[in-house]
């Protein structure tokens, strides 16, 4: 095993783990000298976050990959592609009779004002292969969208930005799945944000598993995500992002990660279900039926988590040291970190969570 990663603070640089570590700049050059040197004749890229997946479709795209009989193990190009470029992902959602915002692609910036114009504002940005909803936001006025579709567009890696309609206040609910090369399915955990959308996911305080939602709206959602994620042929961890209105059944998805995501983390460490080694099994070849539960040591990864406990993660933002930076949450994440309590209710869970922070506050009342 070959191991390519940027930072070498992190335990997957143990030489342990990989029989070769390298620590290089993340460029597809780079990648491309790799796989000439070390010959390898498969990648895993959805354990890499979003610039892990964006180097293996460039790389997939060129045709260098086939060209040196190189495969990608895991997710497949068509199905990443399916779940993050937007147009496709807007169609897939159609054809399965999910629902979506009103929205639509756009590339020139004149575009964009004219789409933004017909939906009304306020309208969502979002660029396509961007990390952390970078060059993404809400627009209010068409002042607004021009300079968000500039950046946006500019920071995109195939330069499309989604103009969509703004659910901002709606609940946001997500859900991780797992699924195997023979189409098993499970849902390892769901969770909601305290914050509702329009904040990105990871500057939300988020609480698994959820506590506003009935068995009805549960179960809906479960059913939703077990749809998409057979749909778009994903092969390992998957998260599912939802917006569900406060007082009825109407919901959209929002987006699918067709990868281990910060979610997965989250769900790994709440329910002890190892999400990334199990994704990697799967990659190989393993059915979830074949992998031993690696806690129990006698049930297997086909078994859902049950979880009679709460646990609440908060972020932690940087703001100690960015003193100027703007603090004004949105789509764009500004958390560089966060931290997770775990209780038998709500209110411990999130008092330890705050605690965990490490900013002399013991209490909401002092946020």
């Amino acid at each position: 095993m070959v191991l390519l990663n940027s930072n070498p603070a992190t335990i997957m640089t143990d030489k342990d783990i990989a029989d070769q570590v390298y620590i290089e700049p993340l460029t597809v050059e780079v990648v491309k000298q790799l796989i000439q040197k070390e010959k390898p004749d498969s990648i895993l890229p959805t354990l890499g976050g979003p610039a892990g997946l964006n180097l293996a479709m460039e790389l997939e795209e060129a045709g260098f990959l086939r060209e040196n009989h190189v495969r990608l193990i895991g997710t497949t190009a068509l199905a990443i592609k399916k779940a993050e470029d937007r147009e496709r992902f807007k169609e897939t959602m159609e054809k399965i009779g999910e629902p979506v915002a009103p929205s639509c692609i756009v590339e020139p910036v004149e575009d964009g004002l004219l789409t933004a114009g017909q939906i009304g504002y306020p309208v969502v940005l979002r660029p396509a292969y961007t990390l952390g909803g970078s060059g993404g936001g809400i627009a209010k006025d068409p002042e607004q969208c021009r300079e968000i579709l500039e950046n946006g567009l500019r920071l995109s890696r195939v330069g499309q930005v989604l103009v969509e309609r703004c659910i901002a206040g709606w609940k946001e609910i997500e859900y991780e799945v797992m699924r195997d090369g023979a189409g098993n399915v499970i849902t390892v955990c769901n969770m909601e944000n305290i914050d509702p959308v329009g904040i990105h996911t990871g500057d939300s305080i988020v609480v698994a598993p959820s506590q506003t939602l009935g068995d009805k709206e549960y179960q809906m959602l479960r059913t939703s995500a077990v749809n998409i994620i057979t749909e778009l042929g994903i092969t390992g961890g998957c998260n599912v992002q939802y917006a569900l209105h406060p007082s009825s059944f109407e919901y959209c998805v929002i987006e699918v990660n067709p990868r281990v995501s910060r979610s997965s983390a989250l769900a790994s460490k709440a329910t002890g279900y190892p999400i990334a080694k199990v994704a990697a099994k799967i990659a190989l070849g393993y059915t979830l039926d074949e992998i031993e539960n690696a806690v129990t040591k006698q049930t297997y990864a086909c078994f859902e988590p049950m979880l009679d406990y709460c646990v609440v993660k908060m972020p932690r933002f940087p703001f100690d040291k960015f003193i100027r930076a703007k603090r004004s949450l949105g789509t764009q994440m500004k958390a560089t970190g966060e931290v997770m309590g775990i209780c038998t209710n709500f209110e411990g869970a999130l008092m330890k969570a705050i605690r965990s922070l490490e900013q002399h506050v013991d209490c909401l009342l002092f946020l």
